[in-house]
């Protein structure tokens, strides 16, 4: 199968390693000339190229020739530059994945989607979003740009917090305080499945739907990290108290029960 990962970052990068390894060829992008030549020796073919809100640079058409599954894993990039409008960006590309017959398009999406509680809800595909927030209401429209296009299918993937090799939030919460939120329950998960999860969605023909990817286990923040810290002798993190707690729990039960999704690696 020829499949694109527009994207090559952290996860694309190893997702595509993986793909080549499976025997599919690959093409991957990236925004950095300097990260060409680390692509070419995973052999992964490498393209430059760049979504902006008023086109794309670098030879998008080439790219997507041919392709019969498109991987988009880019990061909206909002947290950095709020004024960014992502939505614009996956606008400008939409109209070249229709010319070049791709048949199937998946969407590293995220469960910042849903919103934080004090009643730390459940929530599953169904569930609403939470529409006060720029980061999910820009994500959500990019959901349904995909989900909603008649030329091609689109499977979603809503990932909780990444983590694996060299990534782990611990080390950014080491030796802080005050940190908000203490009993909220943590929603991660870890490269490898997210790997598992993109390679069974492309092995699952027609599907055009939302799948939420968080390891079933959700012990609280405070809990969570303070273990994790002490297993890796590093300094303590120290939580805030005082004020309720915000949350939520994100579900994976539908590709538990439907896809037969097995995750691999705890958190």
């Amino acid at each position: 199968m020829k499949i694109a990962i527009l994207g090559c970052g952290w996860l694309g990068m190893e997702l595509g390693k993986r793909l080549r390894k499976d025997n599919h060829e690959v093409r991957g992008s990236v925004t950095r000339m300097e990260k060409m030549q680390e692509v070419r020796a995973a052999g992964v073919v490498p393209y430059s190229i760049k979504l902006f809100e008023k086109g794309i640079q670098g030879d998008i058409r080439s790219f997507l020739s041919g392709i019969n599954v498109l991987v988009i894993d880019i990061p909206p990039g909002l947290r950095k530059n709020p004024e960014v409008n992502f939505v614009k960006k996956i606008k400008k590309l939409i109209p070249y994945i229709e010319k070049s017959y791709v048949q199937k398009v998946i969407f590293t999406s995220s469960t910042s989607v849903y919103k934080d509680s004090d009643s730390i809800p459940v929530y599953t595909e169904d569930s609403k979003t939470d529409n006060e927030n720029d980061i999910s209401t820009q994500l959500r429209k990019v959901e349904l740009l995909l989900l909603n296009n008649e030329k091609f299918k689109a499977s979603i993937l809503r990932f909780g917090g990444l983590i694996g090799p060299e990534r782990h939030p611990v080390k950014f919460l080491s030796g802080k305080s005050g940190i908000k939120n203490p009993a909220a329950p943590v929603n991660l998960v870890h490269q490898e499945d997210c790997i598992k999860a993109v390679f069974k969605l492309i092995e699952k023909e027609n599907d055009n739907s939302i799948w939420n990817v968080v390891y079933p286990e959700h012990p609280t923040k405070e809990e969570y990290y303070t273990k994790i810290a002490k297993d890796r002798n590093l300094e303590l993190p120290e939580f805030e108290n005082s004020h309720p707690s915000k949350g939520k729990k994100i579900s994976s039960e539908k590709i538990r029960n439907e896809l037969k999704f097995q995750f691999s690696n705890p958190i």
